[in-house]
């Protein structure tokens, strides 16, 4: 019955409405005269000689109802407007019958007969909204189907989710979870208020899996710590966005979202410098290579919002490109053009930046998941260091203002050889810089972006997803993580500040324990990681060895010598360069053994020339 009411069409809902409501004002009128007399035999006498009362007063109060349009009102979502409006109505629809009493017999018609009923329908009729609204909606809550959630946050934003939640067919909250001791143990919205002591108790007590975290006051550092702390917990964490992104002040269901990893090892955001990200872009004609990827697609979108004249985009995977190039011209605005080229074409390269006058370079083209490059070292050196030769060597003859090189903490004393390429791929700006260049060379040294193609971050998405097992290389293995709007809003602040040959080091927080973050992950996805301590759990941790080339700790200096840049995340690092000679030499080297597909040519060469390169290759000298 229930059901087959919920799925009918509003219109019929309407008109069901309307006839319980006159059988009510016809009972409550009918109980009037019973109060008002004592004796249901001489009540029903007067109520046969004024028959005319129980047709028009329902008429009349129905009337009143459809025009103050209670009836348009949802069933599910009525409050304290139902009382005011019902009072209201009740009240002008019996000085309405007054009004007619003076002209028709008043003699025959006790007045208090009307004032009864005008107590008695005012309770009737709400009474049987709120039943009505709790039969079909309310009292789901004893649903066994339904989920048990905590709100974390008493405050005006956890109160308005909860009434929402309550109103929802899926959710039943069972309790209110704050740091404020003057309200534990109080009763907010029919909810009792629990301390985070008790958090633990409520999981297992209520068989609770999902919490919503609704402290949208919070900063980003009080969040990062309330996320730490939840994340010990198998609970499934929701989260309201910050104040400045709720409308009206009004919060909604439909503004609940996961909480991401990034929202864990996220910090507190340091707006950046407007002039410094407009310095090189607006009214400029940028070239980004490798487009497609993670940061060369943030790239291409943070750039085409500094409103430059004109956006190349370059990548040699047709379909990353298609996507970027059709994201990117969804909305009108800058000329954005595709162009399907390799790096290594050093003459659609030239090509490209001559005909369209480039002002400024990204170049974020690179091979850069270790164990790959590890595998294919004569394809991975060729690409990421003879396409920075040549994109750099196009730059310098064409006079192209700026070019900016996307580097790698990996960079630093590699113990593999995609880091020890992005190595050589610096020293090339670097040479190219201390020619005299007319253009402004500089590289930008980060560690992992959460999120990107090569991190462990989607990688642990898809296997706790899957259900297991989350693969770990090693126990004490630690990273460095950033988000990636973030990695690429100071890339192009680095690049405004570089006067040539600068290595700019990103600000990267402390490393993560890699260990940490796949129990986080398993934890805020409402799962229990198996371990010692639970045998019984859902996930199982499975460590697989270092791959090769692989470190445990990554750095991002390779020397002490390092000074802050004009942005507190940004420094400059003051390292060892190579000349020119050098660079040409190394190339003919990397070109010889493409050529030859020997991959201990460039084994060799690496050795020598990146300092703290260590492989376990063996040579003769």
């Amino acid at each position: 019955m229930k059901a087959k009411f919920t799925n009918l069409k509003r219109f019929h809902k309407q008109i069901l409405m309307i006839l319980s409501d006159q059988i009510v004002i016809i009972f409550a009128l009918t109980l009037a005269f019973v109060l008002r007399f004592g004796d249901i035999g001489e009540s029903f006498n007067y109520m046969s000689k004024n028959w005319w009362l129980f047709v028009i007063i329902p008429v009349i109060t129905i009337f009143f109802f459809i025009r103050s349009g209670l009836y348009r009102a949802v069933l599910k979502y009525i409050g304290a407007r139902l009382i005011i409006t019902t009072f209201r109505v009740t009240t002008l629809s019996s000085l309405v019958v007054i009004l007619l009493l003076f002209f028709y017999d008043p003699n025959q018609f006790p007045r208090s007969v009307l004032l009864t009923f005008w107590f008695v329908s005012n309770v009737l009729l709400i009474v049987s909204r709120f039943i009505f609204k709790g039969i079909l909606y309310s009292w789901d809550s004893f649903q066994l189907d339904k989920k048990n959630v905590i709100v974390y946050g008493a405050g005006k934003a956890g109160v308005q989710i909860s009434e929402s939640l309550k109103k929802s067919n899926e959710f039943r909250v069972v309790g209110f979870i704050d740091d404020d001791q003057t309200k534990i143990s109080t009763i907010v919205n029919s909810i009792e208020v629990y301390g985070f002591e008790n958090l633990n108790h409520l999981i297992k007590d209520k068989i609770v899996k999902s919490l919503i975290l609704a402290i949208p006051s919070a900063n980003q550092n009080q969040r990062q710590e309330i996320l730490k702390k939840l994340s010990r917990f198998p609970l499934e964490v929701k989260s309201l966005p910050n104040l400045d992104d709720i409308e009206n002040d009004l919060v909604t269901l439909d503004q609940i979202k996961f909480v991401e990893v990034d929202d864990i090892l996220g910090r507190e955001v340091v707006l950046p410098k407007k002039e410094l990200l407009q310095k090189t872009i607006e009214g400029g004609k940028i070239l980004i290579t490798g487009a497609g990827g993670s940061i060369g697609a943030e790239l291409s979108r943070q750039i085409k919002d500094l409103k430059p004249s004109l956006i190349i985009l370059l990548d040699n995977s047709e379909y990353n490109l298609y996507n970027i190039h059709h994201e990117l011209t969804i909305t009108n605005g800058v000329k954005v053009i595709p162009i399907l080229s390799t790096v290594t074409n050093y003459n659609q390269i030239y090509n490209v930046i001559e005909k369209y006058n480039i002002d400024a370079i990204y170049h974020a083209a690179a091979y850069k998941h270790v164990p790959m490059v590890e595998l294919n070292v004569v394809s991975g050196v060729y690409n990421n260091v003879i396409g920075t030769y040549y994109v750099a060597k196009a730059a310098n003859e064409l006079k192209v203002k700026n070019m900016v090189l996307i580097s790698t903490d990996k960079a630093v004393r590699p113990t593999n050889v995609m880091g020890a390429s992005k190595r050589l791929s610096e020293f090339i700006l670097q040479a190219f810089a201390d020619q005299n260049s007319k253009t402004c060379f500089s590289m930008v040294r980060f560690g992992n972006v959460i999120d990107s193609a090569g991190s462990v971050v989607p990688l642990f998405r898809k296997q706790i997803k899957e259900g297991g097992p989350v693969t770990v290389t090693h126990r004490n293995i630690t990273r460095y993580f950033m988000s990636i709007p973030e990695a690429v809003q100071l890339v192009l602040q680095s690049g405004s500040m570089a006067k040539g040959g600068d290595v700019f080091v990103l600000d990267m927080g402390d490393p993560i324990k890699i260990l940490d973050l796949a129990y986080r992950m398993i934890h805020l996805s409402g799962l229990k990681p198996i371990d010692n301590n639970n045998p019984d759990g859902d996930i199982k941790i499975k460590f697989t060895g270092l791959r090769p080339g692989e470190k445990l700790y990554e750095e991002l200096l390779i020397g002490d010598d390092v000074i802050q840049s004009k942005h507190p995340r940004i420094m400059q690092a003051r390292e060892e360069k190579l000349s020119l000679e050098d660079v040409v030499g190394f190339i003919d080297m990397i070109k010889k053994s493409r050529d030859n597909q020997d991959e201990s040519i460039i084994k060799k060469m690496l050795l020598q020339t990146v300092k703290g390169y260590t492989t376990e290759f063996e040579y003769k000298k």
